[in-house]
């Protein structure tokens, strides 16, 4: 299937590494072009060295997205290089473990910035080339949203920001036939989640506990799954889907577990 993606120009933040990195590879094979907004240039530019030895290409920007002068730097570094924008792609964030007993009011603002205040800030200075281009916006957020985890209030309050902007930017943005769509990602595996597992007692027992609850297979999502899905929702093939929040994550969220182990 044609996506219809050839030669758009979609910003992805946080798209060097993890998630973000599969949703830029994903573009690319479909012959967009991706820009990968990140803090670490090393990082950027690492990846983007990745995707060219499979003859993929890919472009970044570096900027500090907790910044949010660096959020309106980084979309006018866009524009000036390629004119136009898109899609957008709202991915960096971290699940920091600012919970309610320990956390303290300057770090759960603190992560309310590192998880939910660019996803605003980036779409606010997208939106004019947007609106030209009749483009799309994808977040990605999480199951903590709603299921909760424990011990994580800012992320969890970040990611029911996210899918609350998610329904209200689409329902804004109607008139201006932009689609807004979200995708709730549960477990995958990823560099930041192989760092926390390494964290536990027994990392190898706690990831087949986990994974034996994941309905769909009894395996982590990959960063290629939730990649597919969201160039899909930036293509025109998803011509009349918006402000969906899309669970790609093997069942986990909404199946009963008691089918992870039939």
């Amino acid at each position: 299937m044609n996506l219809q993606l050839a030669e758009k120009i979609i910003v992805v933040s946080g798209g060097a590494k993890g998630i973000g990195l599969g949703i830029v590879k994903q573009l690319a094979l479909e012959k967009a072009i991706p820009v990968i907004i990140g803090r670490n240039e090393k990082d950027n530019i690492e990846a983007i060295e990745n995707l060219k030895k499979e003859n993929l290409v890919a472009y970044h920007v570096v900027a500090e997205l907790t910044k949010p002068a660096d959020c309106k730097r980084a979309i006018e570094e866009v524009v000036k290089k390629f004119n136009r924008i898109d899609g957008l792609v709202n991915n960096a964030g971290v699940n920091d473990g600012i919970g309610l007993e320990k956390g303290t009011y300057e770090e759960f603002m603190e992560s309310l910035h590192r998880n939910v205040v660019h996803y605003f800030l980036l779409a606010h200075h997208c939106l004019p080339y947007l609106k030209q281009s009749k483009g799309a916006i994808v977040n990605i957020t999480s199951k903590t949203a709603e299921t909760g985890q424990g011990n994580t209030s800012g992320y969890a309050a970040a990611n029911g920001g996210r899918n609350a902007l998610t329904r209200e930017w689409a329902v804004e943005l109607l008139k201006y036939e932009i689609r807004v769509n979200a995708i709730v990602v549960a477990e995958s595996w990823t560099p930041l989640y192989e760092k926390w597992i390494k964290t536990l007692p027994d990392p190898e027992a706690t990831l087949k506990q986990i994974t034996a609850k994941i309905p769909l297979g009894n395996r982590m999502t990959t960063v290629g799954e939730i990649g597919a899905t969201a160039v899909f929702l930036l293509s025109p093939v998803s011509s009349h889907t918006t402000g969906q929040l899309i669970h790609v994550d093997g069942g986990y969220v909404h199946l009963d577990r008691a089918l992870a182990n039939a």
